[in-house]
């Protein structure tokens, strides 16, 4: 099954460094097949592009995908001598550095392994520590956001609001986090950490609750699950009030089941109250987006448009409207809340947008300003090579064909409450501040409208300023799941 995909992430490096998405796709046939849920466009082959895999056949075929698919295609330059340029990705970024100058593609468009994509799109399979980090440059520290299960830092006992206070490989050479962000910023943390390779070990010295100590842990292969086990969904009892808690951590296939596990509970207590918790969801596969705005529209008919895709004047026979499809697991949201961050990007920006039309203020964002990209790739591959080229070719709109929220969706959004991420509660508490917040909203208590703005991938708590963190090279997993480690 070919797919579009919907995905970004921010990192650390010169305060916004690599953005972009991911999304599932069979690898196809070499040359150049393009993934997509539907449209599946048919791409025009390019005379100047050969099947070699020599760094400069590859550079020249990525150049060829962009001037026939690229959104933006008037930002590209006329000719850009690819031989200055070290590597595919450089040559990519400076194709694109127009686009990006006017935020409408952040790092969007880059390319990766086709192995790699697929792995992490049909299982979540993932190799690292299995932690989601945050940093705040200014007070030099790194704390965990999130912790998977069936990873090996939460099997050492790492978990929320763990913060990092040094790294090392041994005791000899650990090195504080203040030590390392006062010399090499947060981007340092990343380097000191080390490659998402199985066996890359690390002394890290951590404080939580029980105290400070010293705990050494491995990457390993572990499969990411897209919805807790923990925490994931639950029934909350508000005062009386039943509401029902769904956080899904990124669009991937095994989201499917999970989320209509989820919403068949809460149709089964008769819920119609929703929190969704979408605040470190960098995106993903539009599939799985669409699934959850069905799952969210037990009373909509299939004649209603979840969104519209739209790729450039000349490719308009691709251009597809989504309508509703209710599900057996569906529910009807008297009031909904979507909590987000600087986290929330594309997939998760498109399934808050397409409710808008429908809910009205009946359906807040809570936390902060989502990232803003309202954009989309499909993929492009060149298999000889293991490469997909993951090119920005489309943007969606809701059904009022609202769609331009490059800075986020604060602004477009018609109710929404500031709320603070809680590190010391667990995500889905009642008294985490940003459940808290939404339950709030749901009760049909006031609150402070969010700010509007550019974004990164951040979230203000008083005086801290935290940043998810992503290497300057992330893979698959860390484009989608911001901050993975």
């Amino acid at each position: 099954m070919k797919r579009r995909t919907l995905g970004a992430v921010a990192g650390l490096a010169a305060m916004l460094s690599a953005c972009g998405g991911g999304g599932g796709g069979s690898g196809s046939s070499a040359g150049t097949t393009p993934a997509a849920t539907t449209p599946t466009p048919t791409p025009t082959p390019s005379p100047t592009a050969s099947r070699g895999c020599s760094l400069r056949e590859r550079q020249d075929w990525a150049a060829a995908q962009l001037r026939e698919w690229y959104l933006f295609p008037e930002t590209l330059p006329t000719s850009l001598d690819p031989s200055v340029y070290a590597s595919v990705p450089d040559y990519i970024d400076a194709l694109t550095a127009t686009a990006r100058s006017q935020r409408r593609d952040r790092y969007f468009t880059y390319l990766t392994s086709i192995a790699e994509e697929n792995a992490y799109y049909s299982s979540g399979s993932s190799a690292g520590f299995g932690i989601r980090l945050a940093g705040d440059a200014g007070q030099r520290r790194v704390v965990v956001s999130e912790a998977f299960e069936g990873a090996p830092a939460l099997a050492a006992g790492i978990d929320r609001g763990t913060e990092i206070l040094a790294i090392g490989t041994s005791t000899a050479n650990l090195r504080t986090v203040d030590s390392i962000v006062a010399a090499q910023g947060l981007a340092g943390v990343t380097d000191a950490l080390g490659p998402s390779t199985t066996g890359t070990t690390r002394l890290l010295r951590v404080a939580d609750a029980g105290g400070t100590r010293d705990v050494t842990i491995a990457k390993t292969d572990f499969t990411l699950l897209p919805v807790s086990s923990r925490y994931g969904t639950r029934i909350i009892d508000d005062g009386g009030r039943r509401v029902g808690y769904v956080n899904l951590r990124t669009f991937i296939d095994t989201a499917d089941p999970a989320l209509r596990s989820a919403f068949q509970q809460f149709r089964d207590a008769g819920i119609t109250d929703i929190v969704v918790d979408l605040r470190y969801n960098g995106g993903g596969l539009v599939s799985i987006a669409e699934l959850m705005s069905d799952l969210l529209g037990r009373d909509r008919s299939t004649s209603e448009v979840v969104s519209y895709t739209t790729f450039r004047p000349e490719k308009a026979g691709e251009n597809e409207v989504r309508y509703f499809k209710p599900q057996p697991q569906s529910v009807a949201p008297t009031r909904l809340a979507f909590i987000g961050t600087g986290g929330t990007a594309s997939a998760s920006e498109l399934v808050i947008n397409a409710a808008v039309p429908y809910l009205h203020d009946r359906a807040a964002l809570i936390g902060t300003n989502t990232y803003g990209k309202p954009v989309g790739q499909i993929a492009l591959d060149r298999s000889a090579c293991d490469d997909r080229l993951r090119v920005v070719a489309f943007a969606t709109q809701n059904a009022a064909r609202r769609g331009d929220y490059y800075d986020g969706l604060a602004a477009t959004v018609e109710a929404s409450c500031q709320a603070p991420d809680d590190l010391s509660r667990p995500l889905g508490d009642p008294l985490e501040g940003s459940t808290r917040q939404a339950l709030d909203f749901l009760a049909g208590r006031s609150c402070t409208r969010i700010a509007t703005g550019a974004t990164s991938q951040s979230a203000r708590t008083g005086s801290e300023r935290r940043e998810l963190l992503v290497p300057d090279q992330p893979t698959t997993a860390q484009r989608d799941v911001p901050g993975l480690f």
